[in-house]
């Protein structure tokens, strides 16, 4: 935890903060974005800032939520799991729209052609905008200069697979988010649209100085609903960050709603008294909007307490300009298992700042937490690093070589399991087995790093073992019949460790799915094998032949498979009728 300037925290020009706040507020007045040049007075660089205007249509805040489009977002969800991110309906819908606005598509090609930097900003529901484009620009120019993201008052629109996606691509530095203490717009879509029906549409209209409804406006009844259902989420996220093991958890989230929206990217928590708090960690960010918005003090209740905690969505031109070029007081949450739990004088101007925010001691005690469980990821990343170790692979390695050398092929003599070396090549097939089920029984549950599966060092091993053991996998599951009982591998029998590590590579090297399944070519051959002596030749058996034969001139190791002795070799020379060969492959 340390003390410095906004800028150097963030890595963003104070007065482009400043710029794009006001910005961000005169677009209200322009549907859907403005478009406009500035040039920095600290470097002769220049910036595109594109602000987009708030929707204030009561359709457009229902926290209705769908899975991302994975077509203009491929990058956000989990690759492993193969769980698309989960995102604001209203916003996606919004964000399609604006696809289709030539003039926008136009002044975005312009910047990223003469290597201007991008700023997209927003305020309330336009920060949600901003959000959704830079996240589409990320993912459609990886090699441009990266735009900025730069949100005031924005409400959460994603579910923690936002955080864990952009974390893994390196994308979270270029969001930042500025929150006032109270402002409650950042945390609406924690409360499920039913709960605020009848209270957010004067709400909107205040908001948008727009006011024209006689219905009363509910400020403490909104405010307070609000922060109410933010209980329900912020507990349960809190239960998880202690480590509770209670099955009673998942039980009543069959009963209670339980909003998916997570925050994701930097946070900037400004505080009344001028200082600044920076985070980075998600699920803190969390516990801190929550804890930071709950009304304590004697009279909270009344209406024209909540009413001025809702008006301060309104403040935001004021309060960046007066706290980010004026004091100068930040404070960087850094090291959140640090957080002290009470008065430090070794920590005075964390202390301060935490009490700022209205922080006791139980929501200190869910930033360690928070903090200790982003530690435990990268421990639990130390445990398995053995899966580095390339001794065991190349033993196998060595066994592969040996087997081609006497004519048989690996997977045949595997298969077989004739001599002692097969047995060996079996053992060492079932430790790596093991290391990399626990690996990715660690994804599943997110027990590792964010980054891990985008890692090129764990991408590199992944593939070097699903390409190497899969065969064995193959072999021993047609050596003992499975396929029987339990149906084809590729259907009902390949495991998680390959499904897991294929999708890392082809995530990496932008490939179709299935474009990297060179480690299933045994399987598919055993498969064809059964159809032919079954004489099964249906429908599609010809496609799948020459499916085969297309794989097969491009296999990194097909001089296994052209061995007299191989599965595919007596079944393609002695088996396989002439009429299903597409001529593709030719064996000499």
């Amino acid at each position: 935890m340390a003390s410095e300037s906004l800028g150097a925290v963030l890595g963003v020009e104070e007065d482009l903060i400043k710029e794009a706040s006001e910005r961000a507020f005169k677009s209200h007045k322009d549907k859907p974005f403005l478009s406009e040049k500035y040039k920095s007075s600290a470097s002769s660089s220049s910036s595109l800032i594109i602000s987009f205007a708030p929707s204030w249509s009561l359709s457009d805040w229902h926290s209705d939520d769908t899975k991302i489009d994975l077509s203009l977002f491929p990058s956000l969800r989990s690759i492993g799991n193969d769980e698309p991110a989960i995102v604001h309906k209203a916003s996606l819908s919004r964000f399609r729209s604006l696809l289709t606005n030539k003039s926008f598509q136009s002044e975005v090609e312009k910047a990223t052609k003469g290597g201007e930097r991008i700023v997209f900003t927003g305020h309330s529901s336009g920060g949600a905008m901003a959000i959704l484009v830079t996240l589409w620009k990320l993912e459609l120019d990886r090699k441009a200069n990266p735009p900025v993201c730069l949100t005031f008052g924005s409400p959460f629109i994603g579910n923690h697979i936002f955080s864990h996606a952009t974390k893994r691509e390196g994308w979270s530095r270029f969001f930042i988010h500025f929150v006032l203490k109270y402002d409650i717009v950042p945390r609406i879509f924690l409360a499920p649209f039913s709960s605020v029906e009848r209270t957010i549409d004067p709400i909107l209209q205040v908001l948008s100085k727009n006011r024209s409804s006689s219905e009363p406006v509910r400020y403490s009844e909104f405010y307070n609903t609000v922060v109410q259902n933010a209980a329900t989420v912020v507990s349960h996220q809190a239960c998880n960050l202690m480590g509770s093991t209670n099955l009673l958890l998942e039980t009543v989230k069959d009963f209670v709603v339980v909003s998916p929206y997570r925050p994701f990217g930097t946070f900037v928590l400004c505080t009344k008294s001028g200082r600044l708090v920076v985070m980075k960690n998600s699920e803190a960010v969390l516990q801190v909007l929550f804890h930071s918005a709950v009304l304590s003090e004697p009279g909270e209740e009344r209406d024209g307490v909540a009413e001025n905690k809702v008006l301060q969505h309104l403040e935001y031109v004021k309060e960046v300009k007066e706290s980010c070029l004026g004091m100068q007081n930040v404070v960087h949450l850094d090291k959140l298992e640090e957080v002290p739990l009470s008065q430090d004088n070794a920590a005075a101007n964390v202390d301060s700042a935490l009490n700022d925010l209205g922080l006791g001691t139980r929501a200190r005690l869910c930033l360690r937490a928070a903090g200790e469980l982003e530690k435990q990821k990268y421990r639990n990343q130390e445990k398995i690093k053995k899966a580095k170790d390339k001794s065991t692979l190349t033993e196998l390695e060595a066994y592969r070589t040996m087997r081609r050398i006497q004519g048989v092929g690996y997977y045949d003599a595997f298969k077989l399991q004739k001599y002692e070396d097969d047995f060996k090549a079996n053992v060492k097939r079932l430790e790596l087995a093991g290391l990399w089920d626990e690996i990715i029984e660690m994804l599943k549950r997110y027990e590792l790093p964010d980054e891990f599966e985008g890692n090129e060092d764990w991408v590199n091993i992944g593939t070097e073992f699903r390409q190497l053991v899969e065969p064995l996998d193959i072999a021993n599951y047609y050596r003992h019949l499975k396929d029987e009982d339990t149906g084809p591998y590729m259907v009902r029998g390949r495991p998680k460790r390959y499904r897991y590590t294929q999708r890392w590579l082809e995530h990496k090297m932008r490939l179709e799915t299935g474009a990297s399944s060179e480690s299933c070519f045994w399987a598919e051959t055993e498969e064809l094998v059964s159809k032919t002596n079954k004489k099964a030749f249906d429908g599609d058996f010809k496609k799948r032949v020459e499916k085969l034969e297309e794989d097969i001139n491009k296999w990194r190791e097909k001089d296994d498979v052209l061995l007299e002795e191989t599965t595919f070799m007596k079944w393609w020379k002695g088996q396989l009728p002439q009429e299903y060969k597409s001529g593709k492959f030719v064996v000499g």
